[in-house]
Order: structure tokens, then C-alpha cells, then sequence
């Protein structure tokens, strides 16, 4: 089984691989367990199923994730320069997955979502959960903007709720027609989503 301290840790960096790479119902415990070098039999010692494996990989990758918002969104600049940042790191993300693996990833969660959403309640919790913090996050931010006049939004809540379900839908866009450049356009939309019709007139 190779070092019983950091099988789990394994276990959970394979799940996700394997779910980055296809669809989770066809990825099986024999195959997790194999790529992470575990003895299948001692899968079961780390989680008690394929669905507890899962959203340990959905809590990790969330962590990862959150990490880089919040450590973007504290950086100098305004609040834009701040969202345009995560936009970047979003963009670059896909483009490195394409020259890695030779495909676009897209998301996890929302790979996770399309997927599971509507037949395994915890892990559609789950993924709510994590969709409202995005929310939350980038609405912070442009509640920041008005606050010191970068911005007039009337409707700060359901400005960041769409700009978060752009981003997800164009991540969908690259995955499906495996180009991350379909990513070219969400600076530049999310910028109208916030009454901003020019993006030349916004620092990047």
C-alpha cells in the first residue's frame, strides 16, 4: 500500500484526477485505489464509499481554490483589477490543462453538478454551498467598488450571482468545444453584467 500516512491523501489527489478526467459514475473504487497506489481493500480504512471520497475531493479542491481567490482579492488595486485577476487565473487554468492532458478540463464542481446535482443530495449541498461562498466572495468585491465609487450597482447580490454563473458557463463552453478561449469574452461580459459598457475604460 506504499506509506499508510499520506494514502489519503493519494486516494483523494487521484479521485481527482479521475473525476477531472471523466464523468463520475464511470470512475470505479478498483480504479481510484490503483492510481493512487492503495490496496483497494484499504480504500474502505480511509473512506467508507466512492461518495465520501468525493467530497473530501470537492472540500480539498474547494480549499485550493478559495486560497487563490482570497489571496487575489487581498492583493493591491482596485476591486476590478482584483476580479480581473481571478478571470486571468481561470483563463490560465484551462489553457494549462489543454497543454498537459491535451483537453480542456473545465470545472469540478461544475462537472460534479451537471452530473450528480439532481441524484446524491449531499453532494448537490455541497456544491451549493461552495457556489453561494463564490458568490459572496466576488460580491464582496464589487460591494467594495460602490463603496468607494468605482461602481454604481444597484443590485450587488444578483450582479455577483451572474457573474459567477458566467464564469461557470463559459468554463462549460471551453470544456465542450475544448478551447480556452472561449474564456476570451468573460472580462469583458462580466464588465456589462456591472453596467461597465467599455472595458478600455477599465484598468486591467
Amino acid at each position: 500500500m506504499g506509506r499508510t500516512s499520506d494514502a489519503r491523501e493519494r486516494l483523494v489527489a487521484a479521485a481527482t484526477e479521475l473525476f477531472s478526467e471523466r464523468a463520475y459514475s464511470s470512475v470505479g473504487v478498483a480504479e481510484i485505489a490503483a492510481r493512487a497506489g492503495v490496496q483497494k481493500g484499504s480504500f474502505y480504512h480511509f473512506f467508507p464509499s466512492k461518495e465520501a471520497l468525493a467530497l473530501a475531493v470537492i472540500d480539498e479542491h474547494w480549499a485550493g481554490q478559495r486560497h487563490e481567490w482570497t489571496t487575489l482579492l487581498e492583493r493591491e488595486g482596485t476591486a476590478l483589477e482584483r476580479l480581473h485577476a481571478i478571470f486571468d487565473a481561470t483563463s490560465r487554468r484551462q489553457s494549462a490543462a489543454l497543454q498537459g492532458t491535451g483537453s480542456v478540463t473545465g470545472c469540478l464542481f461544475g462537472n460534479l453538478a451537471i452530473e450528480v446535482s439532481s441524484t446524491n443530495a449531499p453532494m448537490q449541498k455541497r456544491l451549493q454551498e461552495i457556489f453561494e461562498e463564490q458568490v459572496a466572495l466576488i460580491g464582496a468585491q464589487l460591494q467594495s467598488a460602490v463603496d468607494t465609487g468605482e461602481l454604481t450597482v444597484d443590485d450587488v447580490p444578483t450582479a455577483a450571482r451572474s457573474i459567477v454563473a458566467q464564469l461557470e458557463g463559459l468554463v462549460l463552453f471551453a470544456k465542450v468545444f475544448n478551447d480556452p478561449g472561449q474564456l476570451d469574452a468573460l472580462w469583458a461580459n462580466s464588465l456589462r453584467l456591472i453596467g461597465v459598457p467599455d472595458p478600455a475604460a477599465v484598468s486591467s
